[in-house]
């Protein structure tokens, strides 16, 4: 076998050689520009088939972000009955803070009453530990 044989040429090179040789490779020249129409309307479908896929992927990507918002539009009132219990079970537990604190307060103002009633009362003054007027 040759080495020409072997060799499978694309169509560009087959144009070219067909060109080239003009007297030998008019069948040369019609492939090459059969093979470059071919692989020119692969290639133009090929994009096609892209371009409907990314379309296809954009429509639904529009579909799911129309999704996301209708639940972000109802996410509020989602958020507002789950975190706002009724009035009455709020009322309690603030009543309850609020009767302990004062029982609290009420207590240390007792016991510091009672503390400085325990205690002796000081003299007023104390007499001083140094004398006052030096020794000459």
């Amino acid at each position: 076998m040759s080495a020409r044989a072997d060799v499978r040429l694309a169509p560009r090179q087959r144009l070219t050689r067909g060109l080239k040789y003009t007297a030998v490779g008019p069948v040369d020249i019609t492939r090459g520009v059969l093979g470059i129409g071919a692989h020119t309307a692969q290639a133009t479908a090929i994009e096609l088939h892209r371009r409907y896929e990314s379309g296809k992927l954009q429509r639904r990507l529009a579909a799911a972000a129309e999704a996301v918002q209708e639940s972000l539009a109802a996410l509020p009132e989602t958020i507002q009955e789950a975190v706002s219990p009724p009035k009455k079970k709020r009322r309690r537990p603030l009543l309850i803070a609020a009767v302990a604190v004062t029982v609290l307060a009420g207590g240390a103002a007792a016991f510091s009453i009672v503390r400085r009633r325990s205690r002796p009362q000081e003299p007023p003054t104390l007499a001083p530990s140094v004398e006052v007027a030096p020794k000459p």
